[in-house]
């Protein structure tokens, strides 16, 4: 079992950058893909980005390519999104999560959740 929890978020003007983090307990951190969601007002919780176990195959929404970077650091069980070119529609709650699985795309994929950071972005 892993328990994960978010941090980075905050409020920034369209345009402007934030990193978030995702640290993670224990020491099994490394068996886990991990991977970032995102939940607007009103909306369903979507899929970001995701990584695998050692830091590789990123694979990214299309809303987010060419301004989000996912990455992670085994040796400080902390995955971390940066986000540039922020934009109004960036605005929502930020989850990170975490899959047994090699990577994983889909909310029904990840087994263990954080409890989500704000993120809001002004126009």
């Amino acid at each position: 079992q892993v328990q994960l929890v978010e941090s980075g978020g905050g409020l920034v003007q369209a345009g402007g950058s934030l990193r978030l983090s995702c640290a993670a307990s224990g020491r099994t951190f490394s068996t886990y893909a991990m991977g970032w969601f995102r939940q607007a007002p009103g909306k369903e919780r979507e899929f970001v980005a995701a990584i695998d176990r050692s830091g590789g195959r990123p694979n990214y929404a299309d809303s987010v390519k060419g301004r989000f970077t996912i990455s992670r650091d085994n040796a400080k069980n902390t995955m971390y999104l940066q986000m540039n070119s922020l934009k109004f529609e960036d605005t929502a709650v930020y989850y990170c999560a975490a899959t047994r699985r090699q990577i994983g795309l889909r909310r029904w994929e990840y087994d263990y959740w954080g409890q989500g950071t704000q993120v809001t972005v002004s126009s």
